[in-house]
């Protein structure tokens, strides 16, 4: 019988890796442009859903500054723990609210501007979520969300390898991590009755540690990581060599280089 996976299933230990072993290397270079795209101003409130260990609230929080507030909402609390254990930025005071983002703790027209990074692709019902933002943002508010865009050709290695090697069922996380088109996040902002609607998809070319660490890296801080990590050493060393080879021509100066489309979506309330 195959196992079946809770993708949103986070403990402690895998928040702490996150913060420490996954955030630099991929969500920190996204957290940059997706705060240019939204272009918090001084003063304004904001919320961030799915914020994770706060990589884009703290940036939200020096952008508009000590008249502003900020708010991270996140379902799991483990995250949150690290994320309130991490030295706050100059700015907004940050408050950490846990939360799911189809029923925000929030009040309606409330905020100026909601941010989600990475998340969109992993909530059960995308258009309440999406319907949330549009509720506690005042009127004018603004929306600005990201999501992966086409499984890189280096994910589609590691996710056949992971299928053959370990689990048939563990692809379908990485297929769920890229699983949103722009098609898809126009049509969930106009259902919303979102207006000035833009999605753009820019491409980031993203320096990584070399194959095998960036592959246990990344395991490690998901949620399958029990599933892999639960497995013998032969069904994993069999995992690493057929990756690690297969990952050759994606290797400059021994790091690993990830060419990584991403979707940005805008909107205004």
């Amino acid at each position: 019988m195959s196992q079946q996976v809770d993708y949103r299933d986070l403990r402690r230990t895998e928040a702490d890796n996150y913060a420490t072993n996954f955030v630099p290397l991929i969500p920190a270079p996204l957290a940059d442009d997706l705060i240019e795209a939204a272009a918090p101003e001084s003063g304004e409130y904001v919320v961030d859903i799915a914020c994770g260990t706060g990589v884009v609230t703290r940036l939200a929080a020096e952008r508009v500054g000590p008249t502003g507030k900020v708010v991270g909402v996140d379902l799991t609390p483990e995250m949150l723990e690290v994320a309130r254990a991490s030295a706050a930025p100059s700015g907004a005071v940050i408050e950490w609210r846990q939360g799911s983002a189809e029923a925000l703790p929030l009040a309606d027209e409330s905020y100026d501007l909601a941010l989600c990074q990475l998340g969109l692709m992993f909530f059960p019902d995308r258009a309440a979520a999406v319907s949330e933002m549009w509720r506690v943002l005042s009127p004018g508010g603004r929306v600005a969300v990201n999501v992966p865009g086409a499984m890189p050709r280096l994910f589609e290695i590691m996710a056949d390898a992971l299928g053959r090697h370990i689990n048939p069922d563990l692809p379908g996380f990485l297929r769920a991590v890229f699983s949103v088109s722009e098609t898809e996040l126009r049509r969930l902002l106009d259902g919303a009755h979102f207006q000035d609607v833009t999605v753009k998809t820019v491409t980031k070319a993203l320096r990584l540690p070399p194959p095998a660490e960036f592959l246990w890296q990344y395991l490690e801080v998901t949620p399958i990581a029990g599933l892999v990590l639960g497995t013998d050493d032969g069904h994993r060393r069999r995992l690493e060599d057929d990756v690690v080879a297969r990952w050759q021509d994606f290797v400059h100066d021994d790091e690993l280089v990830l060419e990584l489309s991403v979707a940005i979506a805008t909107a205004r309330k």
